[in-house]
C-alpha cells in the first residue's frame, strides 16, 4: 500500500538511479543480497523501499523497510533513504559521505527546501525559461546544501539535493518502473527507444551547438553521442524503415521544443541542465536496464545500444569528472543564474516524468 502519487515514486526512484546508483547497490547487499552486482530501485510503499538486484544468481526483487517504520509524507521518503543508507555503510563497514546528514537533520533539511506541490511545471508545453517555479530559490546556501564546516556545498551536491521533493503529478509514471521490474513488454521498450530518438535528436544538436564555448568543457565528449547508437537500435527493433513508423508523444514533442528553445538561446546552463538529467541517468539505472530487456526480450543480435558506454572506459570515472564539471560551471554562476539553472534541471525532470505518463496513456488506450 502507498498513500503516494505515481510521479512521486517516479522521481525519486529516477534520483536514486540517476544520482545514487552506489546507494542502491550498498543498500542491497546490506539488506538481503550481499553479492549483488547491480541494484536498481523501481518503487517503493509506505512501509518499505523496492530495488530490483542482480548476483550471480539472477535477478531478485528485494523490499526493505523503513528503520523508523511506515511513513506518511514526501520528506519521510528522504529521511528513511538517508537512514537506509547509513545502516547499509555501518553493516558493511564503509564510510558514510558527509553529504548525508544523519536521518533526523536530513528531515529537517528536506523542509527547509521543500518546493510544495506546484513543483517542476513545464511539463505539458514548456513555459519557457521561467519553467517549474515555486521552488523557493535553492541558491546552495540552505542549512542542508552547505557543507560541515559552513562552507558553501559544491554546486554538483546541490542539484543532487535539489530535485528531491519535486513531482509532477501525472497519471501512467509507473511505465518505467514495470519495464524495471521486468513486467513490460517487447512494444513498451520500443516506444521508449522510439521517444528516446526525438529526446537526443533535439539534445545532441543542442551539445553541439554550445560546442566550443568554454562554459561546455568537460560535458560532451564524443563517446556520449547517442544517436548512432539510437538509430541501430531501432532498425534492430522496428525495421529499416523505422523512420515513417514512429511518432513522438505530445510531451515528448513538448520536451524536445523546449531543448531547441534554450539552444536557440546558447543558454549553456540550461544545455546543461538537459544534458545532466538525461546522461547522468543513462548511465546509472540505464545499466540495468539494458541487462534486463535484453534477457527478457532476447535482444542478443540488437536493440541495447544506446546503454553501451564501454567507449568512454571507467563510467564511475567519468561521473566524477562530469561532477567536477558542474562545480567549475557553478563557480562561474551568479544566485540568480544558479537558480535558474536549478529550476531547468526540475522542469527536465518533470518533461522526463509527463513523457513516461504519456506512453502509459498510449499504452492503456491500445
Amino acid at each position: 500500500m502507498t498513500n503516494f502519487p505515481d510521479a512521486v515514486i517516479s522521481a525519486v526512484v529516477g534520483h536514486m538511479n540517476g544520482d545514487h546508483p552506489e546507494d542502491n547497490l550498498l543498500i542491497a547487499r546490506a539488506f538481503g543480497r550481499p553479492q549483488a552486482t547491480a541494484s536498481t530501485m523501481v518503487g517503493l510503499r509506505d512501509d518499505a523501499g523496492l530495488w530490483r538486484v542482480e548476483d550471480a544468481d539472477g535477478a531478485h526483487d528485494l523490499e526493505v523497510a523503513w528503520p523508523n517504520g511506515p511513513i506518511a509524507e514526501r520528506p519521510d521518503i528522504r529521511r528513511e533513504i538517508v537512514a537506509l543508507y547509513h545502516a547499509a555503510c555501518e553493516t558493511l563497514g564503509v564510510p558514510a559521505r558527509e553529504e548525508h546528514q544523519p536521518a533526523a537533520d536530513a528531515a529537517q533539511g528536506e523542509a527547509s527546501h521543500a518546493h510544495g506541490d506546484a513543483a517542476a511545471h513545464g511539463h505539458g508545453g514548456g513555459h519557457g525559461h521561467g519553467a517549474a517555479h515555486g521552488h523557493g530559490g535553492a541558491h546552495g546556501h540552505t542549512s542542508s546544501d552547505s557543507a560541515d564546516d559552513g562552507a558553501e556545498a559544491p554546486f554538483s551536491r546541490v542539484i543532487r539535493e535539489s530535485s528531491w521533493s519535486d513531482h509532477s503529478d501525472s497519471e501512467g509514471a509507473t511505465f518505467m518502473e514495470d519495464i524495471m521490474r521486468g513486467r513490460g513488454t517487447k512494444q513498451d521498450y520500443i516506444d521508449l527507444v522510439a521517444q528516446h530518438f526525438f529526446m537526443y535528436e533535439a539534445l545532441e544538436a543542442a551539445a553541439e551547438r554550445v560546442a566550443e564555448d568554454p562554459a561546455f568543457a568537460g560535458f560532451h565528449v564524443p563517446a556520449l553521442t547517442r544517436m548512432p547508437a539510437l538509430e541501430a537500435d531501432l532498425v534492430a527493433l522496428v525495421g529499416a524503415d523505422w523512420r515513417d513508423r514512429i511518432v513522438a508523444t505530445p510531451a515528448t514533442a513538448a520536451y524536445a521544443a523546449r531543448i531547441r528553445e534554450v539552444a536557440d538561446d546558447a543558454w549553456v546552463p540550461g544545455i546543461v541542465a538537459h544534458h545532466y538529467t538525461r546522461y547522468l541517468g543513462d548511465l546509472s539505472g540505464g545499466q540495468m536496464i539494458a541487462k534486463l530487456v535484453a534477457k527478457q526480450h532476447d535482444l542478443a543480435d540488437g536493440g541495447v545500444e544506446f546503454y553501451d558506454f564501454s567507449a568512454l572506459g571507467s563510467i564511475a570515472g567519468f561521473k566524477n569528472e562530469y561532477r567536477a564539471a558542474l562545480d567549475r560551471l557553478g563557480a562561474e554562476l551568479d544566485d540568480a543564474e544558479r537558480t535558474r539553472m536549478l529550476d531547468e534541471v526540475r522542469a527536465a525532470y518533470a518533461f522526463n516524468t509527463a513523457v513516461f505518463a504519456d506512453l502509459g496513456r498510449q499504452k492503456a488506450a491500445a
